[in-house]
């Protein structure tokens, strides 16, 4: 009993580390600007380089990668559990997800939060880190080619199944089903930027700040 009670206590407070809205903090503490009511409306990394400089963006990257990191190993703190198991894996998929949930919909700022790219990254680190790796790498190559930070992040996305099952050949079933539903997420929660980049409108990322 006491297990469970730790078990779910842990994962509310892997939600609540998701839901330390940074961008938001940041924003309105240092700069009086609340970036949700600015350039895209995310709370996220990317509009805060947008819209408020990279000294802003630096700090919200970090904490958004801080949080999902620290959610997913919040399952070390569950009492007797083998880190060599597949239970093991679950528990900190779980963790993550929930830190990425907090992240999109953060109740400490009324659930209108970002993306979660940031965050997914660091509960990627926690899970596989060889594969997050790989996939940064994709991002920045990426990035520095296009200057699409959405696009980036597809590729990173899709990259990251890729070199977690078929190069590093992930024995654990329920983290090469984790690593799929990353890419599918990210896909999913960047379907309008999918549609300006076929249109060709997407903005491209510069590291200036911008007005608002």
């Amino acid at each position: 009993m006491i297990l469970v009670i730790v078990t779910v206590f842990l994962g509310a407070v892997a939600y609540l580390l998701g839901s330390i809205p940074s961008a938001v903090w940041i924003g309105k503490s240092f700069y009086g600007v609340d970036v949700r009511e600015h350039g895209s409306g995310n709370a996220g990394t990317t509009n805060v380089l947008r819209v408020l400089g990279v000294k802003a963006a630096i700090p919200v990257f970090a904490v958004d990668t801080l949080k999902g990191l620290l959610a997913a190993l919040a399952a070390c703190l569950i009492p007797g559990i083998d880190h060599n198991t597949e239970a093991f894996g679950i528990v900190k998929i779980v963790y993550g997800l929930l830190a990425i949930t907090g992240h999109m919909y953060p109740v400490f700022a009324g659930f209108r939060g970002g993306k979660g790219v940031a965050t997914t990254l660091g509960v990627a680190v926690a899970i596989q880190p060889l594969g997050a790796l790989a996939a940064l790498v994709v991002f920045m190559l990426v990035f520095a080619l296009t200057r699409y930070v959405s696009l980036s992040s597809l590729c990173a996305g899709l990259s990251f199944p890729l070199v977690v099952i078929f190069l590093l050949h992930e024995p654990m079933l329920s983290i090469r089903i984790f690593v799929v539903v990353v890419c599918l997420l990210l896909f999913y929660t960047h379907r309008k930027n999918i549609r300006r980049l076929l249109d060709g409108v997407e903005p491209k990322t510069s590291f200036k700040k911008k007005t608002a």
